[in-house]
């Protein structure tokens, strides 16, 4: 959009330049000399450091390195901390050490890579078809008023439908397999992608719109200059919430007559009373949405770039 923006309005001239010595005809200024205009000037740099000093206070201050880290660091040293002084009973919630211990056992046994593996492509390939139908559902309901007609109703009322509501039909549809869980998963993430990249899509000022016309840009110039600088905010938030949506879809899915998976651990697990192997999942699942929102994160700070906002 910038480049659009310098080329509608090109550089001046260096007839409208300034001079080295202040004005733009190059004559010096007549304007007040001596202690009386350093009295003048000095309320105006009062006012420019005190604005400053204020816009220094409003912003939310420097980020720290791995800073998203100490919440969740402060959470498991109260854990720890209420674990050692006994005020946590090890029937109903484990402590630190022993959920270490038993992640351990798990891990030294192999029965938590394979089971994170499995659960790892069940997410992967719900994510992946779903921000490819997100997408491509909201590029076709955003650049047409056809497909904003036919498209987005029946979609707003997905919406209102959780993904998960709709699992009797699902299982009457497409069984108990793998391709019942994929689906559940892809459904919901379609969804939230769908959403933000519309919203940003028909969000984008008409102004460049009619900038681009004004130009004579062809429709895929306006694409790759317009449409797709407009609406990566809204698809990277949709990516956010959509790999929040795979975490949360598995969860559900993994539980329904699975064989394999992090779920299925965790509710066999609870068949035994097993609060540690229980967290270990929890933990498991934390870990991976951390980690992916945090990837996400910094592949949106690098595609936006040009960007300036609080976030840094």
């Amino acid at each position: 959009m910038t480049e659009l923006l310098s080329k509608a309005h090109p550089a001046q001239s260096a007839e409208g330049t300034a001079a080295p010595n202040g004005s733009p005809d190059g004559h010096r200024s007549q304007g007040p000399q001596g202690p009386a205009a350093a009295s003048l000037t000095a309320p105006a740099a009062r006012a420019v450091l005190v604005a400053r000093s204020t816009r220094r206070r409003l912003g939310p201050g420097r980020s720290l390195p791995f800073g998203r880290l100490i919440g969740p660091v402060l959470v498991v040293a109260v854990w720890w901390g209420a674990s050692a002084v006994g005020y946590l009973d090890p029937r109903i919630l484990s402590g630190p050490g022993a959920v270490v211990s038993t992640a351990t056992d798990l891990i030294q046994s192999g029965r938590l890579q394979d089971n994170v593996l499995i659960s790892l492509q069940r997410a992967g390939l719900g994510l992946f078809f779903g921000v490819a139908a997100g997408v491509i559902l909201a590029v076709a309901a955003g650049l047409s008023r056809t497909g904003e007609y036919l498209l987005d109703g029946p979609l707003q009322i997905k919406r209102a439908i959780p993904s998960l509501a709709m699992l009797p039909l699902l299982i009457l549809w497409l069984g108990i397999g793998e391709q019942m869980k994929v689906t559940v998963i892809a459904l919901g993430v379609a969804v939230n992608m769908y959403i933000n990249t519309y919203s940003s899509l028909t969000g984008i000022d008409s102004r460049y719109v009619e900038l681009a016309e004004g130009l004579d840009l062809s429709r895929r110039q306006f694409i790759r200059k317009v449409v797709v600088p407009g609406s990566l905010p809204g698809f990277f938030v949709g990516l956010r919430l959509g790999v929040t949506a795979s975490w949360l879809g598995l969860i559900v899915v993994e539980q329904i007559n699975a064989t394999s998976g992090i779920g299925y651990m965790m509710f066999q697990a609870q068949q035994y009373a097993q609060s540690d192997v229980i967290i270990v999942g929890l933990v498991a699942y934390g870990i991976f949405g951390f980690a992916s929102d945090a990837a996400v994160r910094a592949i949106e700070r690098r595609a936006l770039s040009w960007r300036r906002t609080l976030a840094g």
